[in-house]
C-alpha cells in the first residue's frame, strides 16, 4: 500500500471515533494516521508485531473471538488486503459489536459478502 492510497484510507475513517483494524502486520501506516487525527485506534494480528504510538494492540485471531470484549468494542472495523476467507469472520465481529466493517481486498480478490463498493483516491475501494 502506498501513502496516497494510506491517505485516502485516513480520510475516509478518521470521523470514527474508535477503529480495530485486523490483521495489521507491518503496514501500520493508517493506523498511525488514525492515531494522529485523533482516533481511538486498537489492532490485531495473529502474530506480535510493533505498532506505531498510541494503538493499542493484542495478539489474537479474530475467527476465534468467542465473547467480543471491551477492546473490540468500536465504531468500525477495518481490515487492509483483507482475504476473502476472513470476510465473514470479521464482518461476524463487527456486527456482534454495532460496528461498521470496511475492507480492501488484495485487488484481484472478490468480497466474499454483500458488499457496498467505494472508490477512494488511491485506488482501493473498500467493501
Amino acid at each position: 500500500m502506498n501513502s496516497q492510497t494510506d491517505s485516502s484510507i485516513v480520510r475516509r475513517l478518521r470521523g470514527a471515533g474508535r477503529l480495530l483494524e485486523v490483521g495489521i502486520g507491518d503496514r501500520t501506516g493508517v493506523a498511525a494516521g488514525l492515531v494522529d487525527a485523533g482516533a481511538d485506534v486498537r489492532a490485531t494480528d495473529v502474530h506480535p508485531v510493533s505498532v506505531p504510538d498510541g494503538v493499542r494492540f493484542r495478539v489474537e485471531d479474530v475467527t476465534t473471538v468467542d465473547e467480543p470484549d471491551a477492546f473490540h468494542r468500536v465504531d468500525v472495523v477495518y481490515a487492509l488486503n483483507c482475504p476473502p476467507e476472513l470476510h465473514r469472520p470479521i464482518a461476524d465481529l463487527a456486527e456482534r459489536v454495532g460496528a461498521t466493517f470496511v475492507f480492501t481486498t488484495l485487488g484481484y480478490d472478490e468480497p466474499s459478502i454483500p458488499v457496498e463498493r467505494e472508490q477512494l483516491g488511491g485506488g482501493d475501494a473498500p467493501g
